[in-house]
C-alpha cells in the first residue's frame, strides 16, 4: 500500500492538487476536491485501490436549500 499511496500523493503535490487524508474502514482515504468534482481514493493494505467520484451538475442553490438538507437527513 505505502508505495502506491506515496507515489500518488507525490503526484498530487507535483500537480498542486489539494487533498486530505483520512482513515476509513481498513484503508487510507485520499479526499480530493477539484472544480465540479470530488473524489475519494482508498488505498487498502492488500494493494487494492478503490475510487468513488462525486460529480456536480453545476447547479447553484440559495440558502433555502439548507432547509431541504435538514428535512431530508435529520433523525
Amino acid at each position: 500500500m505505502s508505495g502506491k499511496l506515496l507515489e500518488f500523493l507525490n503526484l498530487l503535490e507535483a500537480k498542486k492538487i489539494y487533498y486530505k487524508l483520512n482513515k476509513v474502514r481498513d484503508a487510507i482515504m485520499v479526499e480530493i476536491a477539484v472544480p465540479g468534482e470530488r473524489l475519494e481514493v482508498e488505498f487498502f493494505a492488500d494493494g487494492n485501490v478503490e475510487i468513488e467520484k462525486f460529480i456536480s451538475s453545476g447547479e447553484i442553490y440559495d440558502e433555502s436549500e439548507l432547509k431541504t438538507l435538514f428535512e431530508r437527513f435529520s433523525d
